[in-house]
C-alpha cells in the first residue's frame, strides 16, 4: 500500500476557502515540509530528507551505491525533469555504464521518487517516440535538488513550465483507480500532448498543462488529438475559471479537474 504525500486535492478540501496550489508546488507533500512555519524551515527539512534517504535509508533497502555518487545522480535527473532521459549522457557525466544508469533509475523509481511515463502505444500513422518522460515526484525535491529556496526564485526559473507540469500530472497520476491507463503523446516531428488518460470506458482524453493565466494551446496540440482521436480535451492551468477555449477544448483549473476525475471514478 504506498502512502503517498499530500495531494492538492487533500489540501483543498481541508481548507477551501484559503487555498492555492502554489505552496503545495514550492514545497511539495511531504507532511513535515509543508506544514513547516517556513519556508526556510521547509527547505531545510527537505535538504536532510534527501541526504538521509541516500546515506541512510536506501541503503538499509538493499541497494549498495555510493551515497556521493547517487545524490549527484538524483540532482543531474533534476535537470532532466519532464524531458527523456539521455542515459549515455548521464553514464558519461558519472563514469558508469549506461546500464548501471538504467539500474539507477529503477531504484529511485521502485521507492517512488521519480516517476517515468510511458509513451503512448495506441494505433497512429506518425512515428512516435519511445522513450519514456522522466518527473520527480515531489516538486519540493525537485526545488531542493535544483537549490532554489524561494518562490519568487521559482517563478523566473527556466524549469517553471515543466515543474508546474509534473506537480500537475503528479496529482492527476495518483487520483487515477487501477481502471485507468496513462501515457504521453510526442512523434518524432516534436507534435506533443503532455498526458494521455485511457478511460474504463475507452475514452481517450488528451491534457495540455499551461502555467498561464491565459493559455494558448500550439497547433500541435490540435494535430496531436486528431492523430489519436481523442474524446475529451484538456487545458489545466494555474487559474480556477471553467471555461470553453473552442468547441472541443475546455480550461479548467487543477483541483476543478481533479474534481471531475473524482466523480469519473465514482460512476465507474
Amino acid at each position: 500500500m504506498e502512502l503517498r504525500p499530500f495531494s492538492a486535492l487533500e489540501i483543498y478540501n481541508s481548507d477551501p476557502p484559503g487555498y492555492s496550489n502554489d505552496k503545495l508546488w514550492f514545497r511539495g507533500g511531504f507532511p513535515d515540509s509543508f506544514l513547516a512555519v517556513s519556508d526556510d524551515e521547509s527547505g531545510q527539512w527537505r535538504t536532510d530528507f534527501i541526504s538521509t534517504y541516500v546515506e541512510r535509508d536506501i541503503p538499509l533497502m538493499g541497494p549498495q551505491i555510493s551515497s556521493v555518487r547517487l545524490k549527484r545522480f538524483w540532482t543531474m535527473l533534476a535537470h532532466y525533469h519532464g524531458q527523456q532521459v539521455v542515459t549515455t549522457d548521464l553514464a558519461r557525466s558519472l563514469g558508469v555504464s549506461h546500464t548501471t544508469i538504467k539500474a539507477y533509475m529503477e531504484i529511485l523509481t521502485d521507492f517512488y521518487m521519480i516517476r517515468q511515463i510511458q509513451p503512448w502505444s495506441g494505433n497512429t500513422k506518425k512515428r512516435l517516440v519511445k522513450t519514456p518522460k522522466t518527473y520527480l515526484r515531489d516538486t519540493g525535491l525537485l526545488h531542493s535538488l535544483l537549490n532554489i529556496s524561494e518562490f519568487e526564485a521559482l517563478l523566473g526559473h527556466p524549469i517553471i513550465g515543466t515543474g508546474w507540469e509534473g506537480f500537475v500530472i503528479e496529482n492527476i497520476v495518483t487520483q487515477l483507480s487501477n481502471k485507468w491507463r496513462y501515457s504521453y503523446y510526442r512523434t518524432n516531428d516534436q507534435t506533443e500532448v503532455d498526458l494521455v488518460l485511457e478511460s474504463p470506458r475507452n475514452e481517450l482524453w488528451a491534457i495540455e498543462v499551461k502555467r498561464y493565466s491565459a493559455p494558448a494551446i500550439r497547433m500541435g496540440f490540435y494535430n496531436a488529438y486528431e492523430d489519436m482521436g481523442a474524446t475529451h480535451k484538456f487545458v489545466i492551468y494555474p487559474g480556477s475559471d471553467r471555461y470553453p477555449l473552442n468547441d472541443e477544448t475546455e480550461v479548467m483549473g487543477l483541483i476543478e479537474f481533479l474534481k471531475l476525475l473524482e466523480k469519473e471514478s465514482a460512476n465507474h
